[in-house]
């Protein structure tokens, strides 16, 4: 059965060698047909959760319409947060209008990257990148952790990986990005990424890894401005195998 592969807007804009991994992982697991959602745009959640219930059904019809009908496969989504919109609110959002019927088949073929993959394993395990050489840890995003229930699947990808996870208390704590929060309560916004960075650098921690990409571009903004040496990667990052030297990656 086919799958899809949403990257989400912020991939596409800020890193979209993130969606090339997560089309190679879904490729390798699935073992059928991939394609790339290239119409969709933005699942809603930013105007969703601001409460611009108008804009957002506006804004996550154009992506409902390009992620294509019913009698397709999985709709695979490389973030927890853009996962839980569509797959949790998608039938709030919708109710009531000609799309929902299009909204609730959706909603039932969306899961997230380490959900899809810690239950699609790929034949061959993937190589560990030289990137994430030494102690990583795994940072849960909130809406993953609570309303997905993501939280053993990518500590056991990366151990299948060969990757050096080590826990620290406050794996569960939001780093306080929280979507438009970060923006209306800044200095707490920071306060909360810095628990987060302090931790992990006590721990002797080297790289951050993540499958929501707002988290992490979040957490090594405010890494960059206090010169902390840690590296922040997406999941699809970490278990995607580098390309042969001389050889080019489908997109």
């Amino acid at each position: 059965m086919a799958s899809v592969v949403f990257p989400t807007c912020l991939v596409e804009q800020l890193r979209p060698e993130v969606a090339t991994a997560c089309l190679d992982l879904v490729r390798a697991a699935s073992g059928a047909p991939v394609t790339r959602a290239t119409r969709a745009t933005c699942c809603g959640q930013p105007a969703w959760n601001a409460g611009f219930v108008a804009a957002a059904r506006r804004v996550a019809r154009t992506t409902l319409r390009a992620l294509g009908g019913p009698e397709d496969g999985p709709i695979v989504v490389p973030s927890g947060s853009c996962a839980t919109m569509m797959r949790l609110h998608w039938p709030e959002l919708f109710a009531g209008t000609p799309s929902e019927s299009d909204a609730r088949s959706a909603c039932e073929r969306v899961v997230e990257l380490a959900t899809y993959l810690d239950a699609h394993p790929p034949a061959s395990p993937p190589e560990r990148s030289a990137a994430v050489a030494g102690a990583i840890v795994v940072h849960d995003s909130c809406h993953a952790l609570r309303e997905l229930g993501v939280k053993a699947q990518p500590r056991r990808l990366l151990a299948g990986a060969g990757a050096e996870v080590v826990e620290t208390e406050g794996a569960e704590r939001c780093c306080g990005f929280g979507g438009t929060f970060c923006v209306k309560l800044p200095a707490v916004s920071v306060a909360m990424a810095d628990d987060k960075l302090d931790e992990w650098s006590a721990a002797g921690v080297g790289t951050v890894v993540g499958g929501d990409l707002s988290c992490l571009v979040h957490l090594e903004g405010r890494a960059r401005r206090r010169s902390l040496p840690l590296r922040f990667r997406h999941l699809a990052e970490v278990l995607s195998p580098p390309p042969m030297p001389g050889a080019g990656r489908q997109s």
